[in-house]
């Protein structure tokens, strides 16, 4: 076991990296590259599929290098920003147009009116999503509406659509174009408990149901890489879009086990086990994965921005050189001054879906600098975590304690803050990259080195750190008072 390694790609939305781990959870390889966002309008999010392709591939063949050669990977483990839609021509690989991230808001008026004929509730029961531009399926529809070459493929038959699972899959495989279950679920096009894309859910989105790919588990060989780029073809068994494969590195492998990333955006996932999950407060039903055909399912609240947040601090005000600077600015004034952020730069998600919600800075006074605004954004993260705790509290899906991981999650302050907004205890793994070291234990259990997912699990998981609450009742809720008027001016 000590000679065989796990070859992790993990596509985000910033950048793109590999990995190799032991089998023993241990990393012994990374190379990660910066990913160009392109804005083109308001609302507007870009990626080049291209550009994904080719720093993936150059991470890939940097690790297996730092590694060994190929003939020490056992398998490869795949994870992926979810919901981003490429466009492809699936004889020649080339794609299309920009992919469309998931950020990405310029579906909302097709959203609406979808909404306004009275298709969100059927829709919803079906695929457990909402109708939002967050979504894949009228990503896909703009598309092919506003893109000649990716009409053109269409009515040649040369057109594969898919999410990013689905393009680095084509790409290392030279064509093969398939679909991970928990990836597809993300799309709107495939039910909670169809086996397949949905026929009803393709005309209702005007999609030719013959551009997506073949939906296959998330363990097991579903494919192999071709042997020219990494010089031996190697098996392919574990995939899952980026916030099931934390939710697996976290080890959430029983019902009520939650977790919360911290990345880009903030999302949180309880398992569900094999319960479809229906939601009366807005939440998500999702497939938290597939394997030997039988699902296991998870209930999703999501917040657009998080990390990004820090970002725009950063890169467009100019109030922190780095984002480490955030838990000593923070920790330096005893509160925030009552100053609010509300961090609906690209909209509200869950449960308030407002695509049409910009963010805003509220309560300023001449005493507010730079660390009250600072220690604001920090403290924005446990805001919005709390009204997501409410939602799935409601639906009967409380939380006992909380698992955290994602870059954010290495903030001790803003860890320590979650434990006292929440009133429960926050669990941090010491290996916060949870995402990657979920698809390695996707892979390595569909390699067969275990074999249970749980035996991965608990073999590959390592050690934890913990925060308790300690936080006066009063003070919990006058700032969540303050928060909830400037959510309502948002």
């Amino acid at each position: 076991m000590d000679e065989q390694l796990i070859l992790v790609l993990d596509e985000g939305t910033t950048s793109t990296r590999a990995m190799a781990f032991t089998p023993a959870g241990a990393l012994c390889a990374v190379a990660q590259r910066e990913l160009t966002q392109h804005y083109p309008r308001p609302g507007w999010v870009e990626h080049d599929p291209a550009e994904i392709w080719d720093r993936t591939l150059a991470c890939a063949q940097a690790v297996v290098g730092q590694a060994g050669g190929a003939g020490r990977i056992a398998a490869i483990g795949i994870t992926n920003q979810r919901e981003t839609v490429v466009a492809w021509d699936r004889h020649t690989l080339a794609p299309l147009a920009r992919a469309l991230v998931w950020q990405d808001r310029r579906t909302a008026p097709l959203c609406d009116q979808l909404r306004d004929e009275g298709h969100e509730p059927a829709v919803q029961t079906q695929t457990g999503l909402l109708l939002d531009p967050y979504f894949s399926a009228t990503k896909m529809r703009w598309l092919l509406a506003n893109e000649p070459a990716v009409a053109d493929a269409a009515a040649s038959g040369r057109l594969a659509l898919g999410t990013i699972d689905s393009w680095l899959l084509a790409r290392l495989t030279g064509g093969a174009h398939l679909a991970e279950a928990s990836n597809a679920s993300r799309t709107l096009l495939l039910g909670l408990t169809g086996a397949d894309w949905d026929e009803g859910l393709c005309d209702l989105f005007g999609l030719p149901r013959a551009a997506l790919g073949e939906v296959v588990d998330s363990a097991g060989e579903v494919a192999r890489s071709s042997a020219e780029i990494f010089g031996r073809a190697i098996p392919i068994c574990g995939i899952a879009g980026d916030q099931q494969a934390a939710t697996i590195g976290q080890a959430c492998l029983a019902p009520g086990e939650t977790k919360a990333t911290y990345g880009t955006g903030a999302f949180v996932l309880a398992n569900m086990g094999d319960m479809v999950p229906q939601s009366a407060h807005r939440l998500l039903g999702t497939v938290l994965c597939q394997i030997g055909g039988k699902r296991q399912y998870a209930l999703e609240g999501s917040a657009f921005v998080a990390g990004s947040l820090i970002k725009w601090l950063r890169d467009s005000l100019g109030l922190i050189a780095q984002s480490g600077e955030t838990a000593a600015l923070a920790a330096s004034v005893p509160d925030s001054g009552g100053v609010i952020v509300v961090p609906a730069h690209t909209g509200l998600g869950a449960p308030h879906w407002r695509p049409q919600a910009r963010g805003l800075i509220s309560g300023l006074s001449f005493a507010s600098g730079r660390a009250q605004i600072v220690r604001a954004a920090l403290e924005a993260m446990a805001h919005q975590t709390h009204d997501l705790a409410t939602a799935f509290a409601a639906d009967g899906a409380g939380w006992t304690r909380l698992r955290i991981d994602g870059g954010m999650a290495a903030n001790d302050w803003m860890a320590q803050d979650l434990a006292d907004m929440l009133d429960l205890v926050v669990e941090r793994p010491d290996f916060i990259e949870t995402t990657a070291l979920g698809a390695a234990m996707l892979a390595a259990h569909g390699a067969g080195i275990y074999s249970t997912l749980a035996d991965a699990a608990g073999a590959m998981r390592g050690s934890l750190h913990t925060f308790s609450p300690a936080l006066d009742p009063a003070v919990r809720e006058e700032r969540l008072r303050r928060w909830h008027a400037a959510l309502a001016a948002a």
